[in-house]
């Protein structure tokens, strides 16, 4: 995974598995093959779009919306893979349909990339998102600059990251966003934390929450108790939580642990249906799992820091069950300056910067 903000918002989620422990897959763990749709409930049809990468595929979800129309929610990368696939269930199961509408759950070019593409085949079908989700996404997708700025050098370097990291970095370029999506059209649907959105005979609540983006939406069903919940939830893997370069004085890590409260207000019997992994049923329970590691990773990092300021780069070991190469150094630094920053906010640590180097020591 590159290193920079660009490359780093497409989707990408944690760097290691966590608890599950008290959930059930009431599909099994098969999922859906290729060029199949599993009908998960009346209406609401699952689909992997296959993509490259370690998670190689994201949930699409496809949701009756009138006669012969269908809303698709998440639609893969701009990518061959996951054209072709698309291709072939519009050939095949969706066949004689129309999609009316495309719903991205967030940015990450997993969930978006191919939304503008769908929109014009289905002459300019409404692309519906929230409304920092597609102001990001637009933004994103229009910072084409060919050198890594400044700014990114510097986060790098306060990082701890060394000469050789930083040479890659430089190398490996700045924008690959507008790559992995098809250009977006100049308008779009609104979406509000709170409203309801009729798809087909259905009543479904908007419930955003942030951390992995800024602005994410999930839909809930309350009468048949499903919950779409995108990245916002996922089954096995913690969603990335990152503080990116443009966010130096915000709270990724405090937004995500408080859309884990607000999402614990929903029923606990919610059928989940994540954008990766199987649908299952124990909401709270995951939930709950999510906040304690992310809590004890904040402890660990306490005491870590009683030998001595520690870098973001010092936190790797204590953070993740994986080593830390190229692919993956800028997840894992965006994922440890959220937790210090995290710290910070709560008193815990304090930040000093030394020949540019940030160095977090216990307050």
């Amino acid at each position: 995974m590159a290193a920079n903000i660009q490359r780093t918002l497409i989707g990408d989620e944690g760097l290691t598995p966590t608890s599950h422990a008290g959930l059930t897959f009431p599909f099994g763990e098969r999922g859906p093959q290729p060029g199949e749709l599993l009908t998960l409930a009346e209406g609401i049809r699952w689909w992997r779009v296959p993509m490259t990468g370690p998670l190689k595929h994201v949930n699409g979800l496809i949701l009756d919306d009138g006669d012969h129309e269908a809303m698709a929610i998440d639609t893969g990368t701009a990518s061959p893979r996951s054209t072709e696939a698309w291709n072939t269930i519009l050939d095949g199961p969706l066949k004689g349909t129309r999609i009316s509408r495309i719903l991205g759950t967030h940015l990450h070019p997993d969930h978006i990339g191919l939304a503008g593409w769908l929109s014009r085949r289905f002459d300019d079908a409404p692309i519906v998102m929230t409304r920092t989700e597609w102001l990001m996404a637009r933004m994103l997708a229009a910072d084409g600059r060919p050198d890594v700025p400044r700014e990114q050098l510097d986060y790098w370097r306060g990082a701890g990251w060394d000469e050789a990291q930083i040479t890659r970095g430089k190398e490996s370029g700045w924008s690959n966003f507008a790559k992995m999506i098809s250009r977006l059209p100049l308008t779009y649907t609104r979406i509000r934390d709170g409203e309801e959105l009729r798809i087909g005979g259905a009543a479904w609540r908007v419930v955003t929450g942030n951390g992995h983006s800024p602005e994410h939406a999930c839909l809930v069903d309350y009468d048949r108790r499903i919950l779409i919940a995108g990245d916002q939830v996922l089954p096995k893997i913690s969603s990335n939580v990152s503080l990116h370069v443009s966010q130096r004085n915000e709270d990724p890590l405090g937004d995500w642990l408080d859309s884990i409260a607000k999402f614990r207000q929903l029923p606990e019997d919610l059928l989940v249906l994540p954008g990766h992994g199987d649908p299952f049923y124990g909401l709270h329970a995951r939930l709950d799992a999510l906040d304690h590691e992310h809590r004890d990773r904040l402890d660990a990092l306490v005491d870590l820091m009683a030998a001595g300021p520690i870098r973001a780069v010092d936190c790797f070991t204590t953070l993740f069950r994986r080593p830390i190469g190229p692919e993956v150094i800028g997840m894992a630094t965006g994922e440890a300056l959220a937790h210090l920053r995290r710290l910070e906010v709560e008193g815990r640590a304090v930040r000093e910067v030394r020949d540019g180097v940030w160095w977090y020591a216990r307050a």
